[in-house]
């Protein structure tokens, strides 16, 4: 059974309406953030999603961990629709999905010491007795690398940037869920310590046997965490397979634009520019088909009018694309100079 599924999943946000909009009778604007989501995910996998900033792949999380009612459709946790669940449930639920935050230096209260940071979750759920949640804080601090003895009762401004984040994912897997949602933990951090934490995550994911949905902006650190990936361009999810079929074999026009602009660490290799077109889509009031049609080259006239949405079924390669017989995008590039 599927840990958590999003079943046509939707969330539109309406934007203040203006002087002039009222006057003039115009309706209300509106962006929509996500749209028509499916997706499964299943017991002891990376799920990557990636997608340039303002894709939804924050929000995409947020709806999933309970933090945002959607405007459509349904999320399952076992099977079982959030909105239907009792007080009961919902409590098994919020221990059973954590979130590892993307700003370590904003994530942590600065009042409280590490320890009571990372106890703050089953204290206020009353897990266990105050002596196992010390034990249990202790352990988990040892399994992130910090040594209990001399973390435990220092608070956020003593630590580094990458100490930080360990303290945000102790805070996370001491809770003991099933699944965690690991927003960009990485952007913050210094390029010399990002290997570190990418290692601990997927270490510990392996260990504790718990799911991940792991969002970042570069395909090379999913490529080498994700199980799955799942490619997101202003809300929709345009294609989602294994990490190896979307990485070597894309389908999506987007996907293999993404993917050409990853550097190679060859100053003699010159792959040249994606034949992109046209101007950055905008959110607001966007039309009803598939949003990437603006900048394709290879967009037709139902691509303005109608989006395929992904079943996100795991083990398959589907792409959003309703032109999957179009030129290969990484074979046709413009000159780089």
């Amino acid at each position: 059974m599927d840990i958590l599924s999003l079943n046509n999943i939707s969330q539109e946000f309406f934007l203040p309406r203006k002087l002039t909009d009222i006057v003039t009778n115009r309706p209300a604007r509106s962006i929509r953030a996500v749209q028509s989501m499916n997706l499964a995910i299943h017991e002891n996998e990376i799920l990557g999603i990636a997608g340039e900033s303002g894709c939804g792949k924050s929000t995409t999380c947020m709806i999933a961990a309970g933090l945002l009612a959607p405007t459509d459709g349904d999320v399952l946790h076992r099977g079982q629709a959030l909105t239907a669940m009792d007080e009961q449930t919902k409590k098994t639920f919020r221990r059973s999905v954590q979130i590892i935050f993307q700003d370590p230096y904003e994530s942590l209260n600065p009042r409280f010491e590490i320890g009571d940071t990372v106890a703050e979750g089953p204290r206020a759920m009353n897990l266990w007795p105050e002596e196992v949640i010390q034990e249990k804080v202790r352990s988990i601090l040892a399994a992130v690398g910090l040594d209990p003895d001399r973390f435990i009762k220092r608070y956020p401004h003593e630590l580094s940037g990458g100490e930080r984040q360990r303290v945000g994912i102790a805070a996370a897997l001491v809770m003991e869920p099933d699944i965690v949602f690991a927003d960009e933990p990485l952007s913050m951090l210094d390029v010399s310590i990002r290997a570190d934490i990418l290692t601990l995550i997927k270490t510990l994911a392996a260990e504790r046997k718990f799911s991940c949905v792991y969002v970042s902006h570069d395909l090379s650190i999913l490529g080498n965490v994700a199980d799955r990936i799942m490619i997101m361009y202003l809300g929709q999810a345009v294609e989602i397979g294994s990490a190896h079929d979307v990485l070597t074999n894309p389908k999506h026009p987007y996907t293999k634009a993404l993917i050409s602009a990853v550097p190679i660490p060859d100053p003699t290799i010159d792959r040249g520019v994606p034949k992109i077109i046209g101007d950055l889509s905008m959110p607001v009031n966007a039309h009803k088909g598939c949003q990437f049609a603006p900048r394709c080259p290879y967009a037709q006239d139902t691509c303005w009018q109608e989006f395929k949405s992904l079943s996100g079924v795991t083990g398959l390669h589907e792409s959003a694309c309703l032109r999957e017989d179009a030129p290969d995008v990484l074979n046709e590039v413009v000159d780089a100079n």
